[in-house]
């Protein structure tokens, strides 16, 4: 699996990406990340990471100071563009991995669902990258999934990099592997140690939540 195969599954799905937050079971921890997502980024100026379609983009909206939300996908930004009110919102196309210099630009940077696709061997590279372009004391929130039988899609097989699969189907039918990893607490403290001060942790059943500062 490559990023490729990862930005194409966004692409053709584009549509159906915010489906997942209509899961019945989900519910109640969605109820409490629409509470907590804006109380941490008020007041903010906010790079967003992958936004996909913003769905969260819109929450976060209403109490940043401003938001720059990028997305490697202008099928999934053309949508966000649709969707989110006038105001304090700007998007990109951009990649995640390849971000411009931005030094003072921002006081926080946010990524939902974003960390679980980056590979185990990329991670540190990816938030070193963080704070080479962005500066320290930024205030990285990331939002993922946390793996629930029954819930999650199965994983399908794991790589000698520890990384985990699962097979998404597109609207024509096809199958595609994409990675989608499911951390502990103590891995991704270990994963961020270098980068990063100050890391917290939130866990609830169906999703987990990280701030720290860039150092």
């Amino acid at each position: 699996m490559n990023h490729e195969t990862l930005q194409r599954y966004y692409a053709l799905n584009a549509a159906a990406i915010e489906d997942t937050y209509d899961k019945p079971e989900r519910q109640a921890d969605l109820a409490l990340l629409r509470q907590r997502l804006p109380e941490l980024l008020r007041g903010h100026k906010v790079l967003e990471i992958a936004c996909g379609t913003g769905y969260w983009t819109r929450l976060i909206g209403a109490s940043a100071a401003s938001i720059h939300a990028i997305d490697v996908n202008e099928e999934a930004l053309a949508l966000a563009r649709a969707r989110q009110p006038e105001g304090n919102v700007t998007f990109a196309q951009a990649d995640a991995f390849d971000l411009p210099p931005a030094p003072g630009e921002y006081t926080a940077v946010f990524a939902g669902f974003w960390w679980s696709h980056v590979k185990r061997e990329e991670q540190e590279r990816f938030v070193a990258q963080l704070r080479a372009k962005l500066g320290k004391d930024v205030l990285l929130v990331l939002l993922d999934n946390v793996y629930v039988d029954g819930s999650s899609t199965v994983i399908a097989r794991t790589d000698q990099e520890g990384n985990t699969y699962q097979f998404r189907t597109l609207p024509s039918g096809e199958r595609l592997e994409i990675v989608k990893n499911f951390p502990t607490d103590s891995y991704l403290r270990k994963k961020l140690a270098a980068s990063t001060k100050e890391i917290r942790i939130e866990r609830w059943q169906y999703y987990w939540l990280l701030t720290a500062r860039l150092k």
